[in-house]
């Protein structure tokens, strides 16, 4: 048995009470923790001899995040590059013509993934979902980082691409989908099996119109067999649901519930574009009802979407409709409390109502309802019996102030600035905002001699004009 660590005296805890099925906030608090579980919460806990105190004073106890969808072993090279891209001829995705042109090699990839590491840890992320393509330190580094982890490597038949930015091919290969399956379970059992115990697999088939049904519908069953997570992209372009209907006469939820494929342990990754979207003109309003009654949740990732120009229509919809929804941090930067401010800014630019959404809501998409979407009910709060997954915000930081709703400030004004100390499984992986684990400052220069060497390479992965990095993407102003 060891020591109990007691959080004591915490100005703020936002604790989960059950009875409610809500967040709720209790002053003067203390939270105690051992053998990375929570033993207890609320005041005059009696500490023994062997209890490690931790000073709350003038801190915000919370449970940590849970991100269900990031790619951080991809994202981090394309700050700077793809801020302000997107094809005119495609409805302004980025996904065809653009972002294949920066790609980070080999060498690339650890330091990546290091890099979007420390900025979840520091942004208060304790679980994520890590969507890429696999590489050889990939667990290793998940697990020195101390993240809670589900390991889901993509796969799918056949890839995308544009040779004139109005039109998107596809190559197929549908043996490449079931060798890339294979492989992904190979590498998820290698996570389960890993010594820290935090580290978890999920079944991806990348994208709803790059796989086939086939490949849908056996990834699916394998991860039932397996009692494992399964997540695709879908509804995330409009290219993407007209070539989904063209081929089905479906939208792309329609044609994901026609396979039997959505359920309670099922994620869609965005689920923007349903029928009802004002942009898809469509003649049938069921998608929502669907998600709804099939109990699939949404990975709801506003940043990388704002930057084009599309929206979710609107996260308080989704809600309302009975629709589970989590939180991801699909693009850069890899920080979750950001993210948190846009779903609640952009929900209401959407309703065109302050009225949209809550606070509230969105913190418990960021935490119970990622839990839910994993299919998890001991992560995401603070509770007794709860993995000790705690996050303490520094409430006396000029940018929490004023606390009158502590949580707010947190999402609206400090961010990451405030995150003082994180926990995961009872241990201490974020001090006074650094994170020890992880050497991320040189893994950010290293990402950046990683994207020189992208830059290079822009012309002859361009298939539309074979145009260099400045043409495709202008710097904001000119050099001289």
């Amino acid at each position: 048995m060891t020591a109990t660590t007691l959080i004591q005296n915490a100005d703020t805890v936002v604790a989960w009470d059950d009875s409610r099925q809500s967040h709720v906030y209790m002053r003067n608090t203390d939270v105690a923790f051992r053998d990375g579980q929570i033993v207890h919460v609320g005041p005059g806990y009696a500490a023994g001899p062997d209890c490690e105190m931790v000073d709350g004073r003038g801190m915000m106890v919370m449970p940590g995040l849970v991100d269900i969808h990031s790619h951080l072993v991809h994202e981090p090279i394309n700050k700077g590059y793809t801020d302000e891209t997107g094809s005119a001829g495609l409805y302004n995705s980025n996904l065809y013509e653009y972002m294949p042109t920066m790609e980070g090699d080999d060498e690339a990839a650890p330091h990546q993934l290091t890099l979007a590491c420390a900025e979840l840890l520091m942004s208060g992320v304790t679980t994520v979902v890590d969507m890429s393509v696999a590489h050889e330190q990939w667990i290793d580094i998940l697990a020195k980082s101390g993240l809670r982890a589900y390991v889901t490597p993509m796969f799918r038949s056949a890839r995308w691409f544009t040779r004139n930015g109005h039109v998107v091919e596809y190559e197929w290969n549908e043996k490449a989908g079931y060798q890339g399956l294979e492989r992904a379970l190979q590498l998820i059992e290698l996570a389960q099996k890993h010594e820290s115990g935090r580290l978890e697999g999920m079944l991806c088939p990348a994208q709803i119109d790059t796989c086939t049904a086939d490949l849908l519908r056996d990834s699916h069953a394998e991860a039932r067999r397996r009692k494992i997570g399964w997540q695709t992209h879908a509804a995330q372009s409009l290219p993407e649901f007209h070539e989904i209907t063209r081929r089905h006469g479906l939208t792309p939820v329609q044609w994901l519930h026609s396979l039997g494929v959505l359920d309670p342990a099922s994620i869609v990754g965005h689920g923007i574009f349903v029928d009802d979207h004002p942009n898809t003109h469509w003649s049938t309003a069921t998608d929502l009802p669907i998600l709804a009654e099939t109990g699939a949740s949404v990975a709801h990732c506003p940043t990388v979407f704002m930057r084009r120009g599309m929206a979710l229509r609107d996260f308080g919809r989704y809600r309302r409709a009975g629709i589970n929804l989590g939180i991801g941090t699909d693009t850069y930067p890899h920080n979750m409390i950001e993210e948190m401010r846009h779903v609640g800014y952009l929900a209401r630019l959407m309703a065109q109502t302050p009225r949209a959404t809550t606070t509230g809501d969105v913190f418990h998409a960021a935490t119970v309802g990622g839990a839910q979407a994993l299919g998890r009910t001991d992560i995401g709060r603070i509770a007794v019996g709860a993995r000790a997954d705690i996050v303490m915000v520094d409430m006396t930081h000029h940018l929490m102030r004023p606390s009158r709703d502590p949580v707010r400030s947190l999402v609206y004004a400090a961010a990451d600035r405030a995150v003082h100390t994180v926990y995961i499984d009872g241990r201490r992986v974020v001090h006074k905002g650094e994170v020890d684990s992880l050497d991320y400052r040189n893994a950010a220069a290293e990402v950046d001699e990683a994207q020189r060497r992208a830059e290079a390479l822009v012309p002859e992965r361009d298939l539309v004009a074979g145009r260099t990095a400045q043409e495709m993407s202008p710097l904001s102003f000119d050099v001289v």
